[in-house]
């Protein structure tokens, strides 16, 4: 009779094997929150053998932490294990024209550090000095990072970001990946708002919503079956660059339509229509010049009905179903943002909820924490490729 021999399990496949068995311990409790070892044994299927040095690494790292026994209706109380969300930190990064928000959470999503730092030379030095500093003790536990950037992001590169002087592929996610030691994702800014107010926001309850959001420029964030669509080249919402003329190719990373119909346009005209400063919410500003000044109010129809041409091309495409109205666009009353609904269900070949987004500036961190935690824990991000 020949014996069997089994082949020795090589120290990866071990590695790995045990990786598995800890992230579901730590996906267990993370769900759960509190629980007994017991209970830990029963709803990951791992042995006793097995679950008691994880659980005792999992206790010394700071993941799970020990409480007092918990009510028992028979037998003795079982001491409790709770899952600590501070143990796994994440940060997520805004890059607006003068400055940078950076926000530290936890794996909960709770934000537990804030600071807005002005821009001092070079972007990814003044995030990496950043990062770091606003983490403090907690540097350690840091899992990942999202970054939001105002313009076109593929491969960690980002382009077409004038404001933040981008206009030409700078890998950012690279650099500040190297320097970290932490996963990074990069992605367009309107696309995190996107996915922010998907998951915290007016889009909570929907699978499928595009978001137009109006600032200097203009761009769509896009989710559809629950997930951000980013395109082949990371180009998906930039409707700022539908042309308006076939002539018109726009200049220096900015858009024909967006030239032509984002806030700073409307800022302009709103200038011209009553002279002084330039007001700082100009869309609200036309919304109430209208009300009695004809001119204005016959430039808010001009206004409606491009914004609604824009929609209209979208859903002809996308078939979003909902449609969120960001930045500037938020600033329409009640009234108007009833007639850029008619004017869009006049023209859509399909039913078309519009309305506005509800998270404000809070949208691009929501969305730049999710991604980071989706990094952090090793699961595909939101945008894929980023």
């Amino acid at each position: 009779m020949t014996d069997v021999v089994t082949p020795p399990t090589s120290p990866v496949s071990r590695e790995r094997s045990k990786g598995i068995k800890r992230s579901s311990v730590i996906s267990t409790a993370r769900q759960v929150r509190m629980l007994s070892r017991v209970q830990l044994t029963e709803l990951t299927g791992l042995s006793p053998a097995t679950l008691t040095p994880l659980v005792r690494e999992l206790i010394a790292e700071g993941y799970l932490i020990e409480r007092g026994p918990g009510a028992s209706r028979t037998g003795r109380p079982r001491a409790m294990l709770e899952f600590n969300p501070r143990a796994e930190l994440v940060a997520a990064v805004s890059l607006e024209p003068s400055r940078i928000n950076c926000e530290i959470a936890d794996s909960d999503g709770t934000v537990v550090a804030h600071r807005a730092v002005p821009f001092t030379g070079d972007i990814t030095e003044t995030i990496c000095r950043c990062v770091p500093e606003l983490a403090g003790e907690g540097l350690s536990a840091l899992r990942g990072v999202a970054i939001a950037a105002p313009g076109v992001s593929s491969g960690g590169a980002v382009r077409l970001a004038p404001s933040v002087g981008l206009v030409e592929g700078r890998p950012i996610g690279q650099a500040v990946q190297r320097h970290l030691g932490v996963p990074v994702v990069v992605d367009n800014d309107v696309n995190l708002m996107a996915a922010g107010e998907h998951a915290a926001g007016a889009g909570a309850d929907v699978a499928d919503l595009l978001l137009l959001h109006v600032a200097d420029g203009i761009g769509a964030g896009l989710v559809l079956d629950g997930r951000v669509r980013r395109g082949a080249g990371g180009a998906a919402g930039e409707v700022g660059f539908l042309p308006l003329d076939p002539a018109d190719r726009g200049h220096d990373g900015i858009g024909p339509f967006e030239a032509r119909w984002s806030e700073r346009a409307v800022a302009e005209r709103v200038a011209a229509l009553a002279p002084g400063r330039r007001p700082d919410a100009p869309v609200a500003a036309l919304v109430e010049l209208a009300r009695d000044d004809a001119r204005a109010a016959g430039y808010l129809d001009e206004v409606l009905t491009a914004w609604s041409r824009l929609i209209v091309s979208c859903v002809c495409v996308v078939d979003p179903g909902r449609v969120l109205l960001s930045g500037a666009a938020a600033q329409l009353d009640d009234a108007a943002v009833d007639r850029l609904q008619g004017l869009v269900a006049a023209a859509a070949p399909s039913s078309t909820d519009v309305r506005r987004a509800v998270l404000g500036d809070r949208a691009v961190l929501h969305g730049a924490v999710s991604y980071a935690l989706a990094a952090a824990a090793g699961r595909p991000a939101l945008p894929p490729g980023s």
